[in-house]
């Protein structure tokens, strides 16, 4: 027997005090950045971990469906649900004492990504990942998805930082995990090597992530921020390309702008008189060849010599040495994503959203991954999708906005073909945001029969009745 709201009645006598089926919360948990909207049969909002146990223990003995969700900063759809539980993990945000001698922080899934790295930062160490979004993603999320950012490209995304995890079961069980410290191992399957990794990217479908230790770096002295304004895109490309090969330089981040992500940006920013002959742009920040001799000058002169050789608008470029202006930089590459947040919304009520990708290539590739997606674009008359993003990693995004349900379906079958040949070229089609809902039918252009059957098989060893984040990946 069951609710009107989809809940068996077992769970829905025995809730505890931290769940509720009220119309008007459950709404307020139904949307995430996807442009999706699903509502939960309910909402549970636990503070402790105990909290968590007692839910998902309560949910394996009524067969409810449960999906962890945080801030719901996801693009995918992974963190709403239109049916069983969402489980929102906000109220477990502790953010613990930095540890000095051991360069590690522990946290609670709910802790934002920013508050992290301001805690980090005042201990005179860094947190590196650094998605767009920190300011509104968590560290559950970050972990969930394998979350990276700008500075993905020097220190890679979420996974190395992850030390150690607790993580519950569907059933409740706990599982405290630590990566090992062996240089040499030869036990077994590679794969079985680190349970941490099982989990770090999972999209909530294996278990709920609980607390997590997190390893910090040492905090440059000096960062150097360049904005390098271009007249043809295939400059800036190529640029990028330069910059990844250089030995002169070293860029922590490589970000790229096509011209109505530079326009968006000069509006944020009201400097729509900048850099009017551009129609690319790239922003680079540098922090030296070795952060432990932080006394060692910056490359600057090396940057701008590459940057007339690859004929960049050099009268334009702007240099950002100071905390505050770093800051106004990154909101500058922050405004895009916003903005076309704004755009899909006011889209809804017409069947139509933002669609957003987020595919790579090896980075050599980038340009003439570009022009074919827009090629695509053309051929199927829909308006090419904003590119801004993580071009040092050979990693962009498009962002399309659909008008309507019509031209939704248009632009998805733009995506599909571009995904195609985005295979075709060693990419893939999701670097950094997961797989979710929205991008599940695509995982097997990627992924082989086998590779699929290990993912399924690892997925009935940790949640056998498939109650965790149904419709996530698999």
């Amino acid at each position: 027997e069951v609710t009107s709201e989809g809940l068996p009645v077992l769970f829905v006598r025995d809730l505890p005090p931290v769940t509720t089926v009220d119309i008007d919360i459950r709404r307020a948990f139904a949307r995430d950045a996807s442009g999706l909207e699903m509502i939960p049969d309910a909402v549970a909002r636990p503070t402790s971990i105990d909290e968590v146990a007692a839910l998902l223990r309560e949910a394996t003995s009524t067969r409810t469906a449960v999906t962890p969700a945080g801030w719901q900063s996801s693009t995918t759809g992974a963190s709403i649900t239109d049916h069983g539980l969402l489980l929102s993990l906000r109220g477990l945000g502790a953010i613990g004492e930095v540890d000095t001698d051991t360069r590690t922080i522990r946290v609670g899934p709910g802790a934002i990504v920013a508050d992290v790295r301001r805690a980090a930062e005042a201990a005179g160490l860094l947190f590196t990942p650094d998605p767009t979004s920190e300011e509104e993603s968590t560290i559950g999320g970050a972990i969930a998805c394998n979350a990276s950012g700008a500075r993905s490209l020097r220190y890679g995304a979420t996974r190395p930082h992850v030390r150690a995890i607790t993580v519950l079961l569907a059933s409740g069980e706990r599982l405290d995990l630590r990566r090992p410290q062996l240089e040499k191992n030869t036990v077994g399957y590679p794969i079985a090597h680190d349970p941490v990794d099982w989990f770090v990217g999972s999209e909530g479908t294996l278990g709920v992530v609980v607390e997590a230790e997190l390893a910090l770096h040492a905090l440059p002295a000096h960062v150097l921020g360049l904005m390098v304004p271009f007249e043809r895109e295939d400059d800036a490309l190529a640029f990028v390309v330069s910059a990844r090969r250089s030995t002169a330089v070293h860029p922590r981040c490589l970000e790229f702008f096509d011209q109505g992500a530079m326009d968006i940006a000069r509006a944020a920013e009201g400097s729509t008189g900048w850099a009017t002959n551009a129609t690319a742009m790239v922003y680079v920040e540098e922090t030296g060849a070795d952060e432990a001799h932080p006394d060692d000058e910056l490359p600057l002169e090396a940057w701008l010599e590459l940057a007339d050789a690859h004929v960049a608008l050099s009268a334009d470029i702007r240099v950002y040495d100071s905390v505050t202006a770093l800051r106004e930089a990154r909101h500058l590459r922050h405004a895009v994503p916003a903005t076309m947040n704004e755009r899909g919304a006011a889209r809804r009520p017409f069947g139509g959203r933002k669609v957003s990708t987020d595919w790579a290539v090896p980075y050599p590739r980038l340009a003439e991954a570009l022009h074919m997606a827009r090629r695509f674009a053309a051929d199927a008359g829909v308006t090419s999708g904003i590119a801004y993003g993580h071009a040092g990693n050979g990693h962009p995004h498009q962002n399309f906005i659909a008008q309507d349900a019509e031209e939704l379906h248009r632009i998805e079958r733009v995506v599909e073909a571009t995904l195609r040949d985005v295979i075709a070229m060693g990419g893939t089609v999701a670097a950094e945001h997961g797989i979710g809902k929205l991008k599940r039918r695509w995982l097997p252009m990627q992924a082989s029969p086998a590779q699929l059957r290990v993912m399924h098989a690892i997925k009935r060893e940790f949640d056998p009745l498939g109650l965790l984040s149904q419709g996530n990946v698999l």
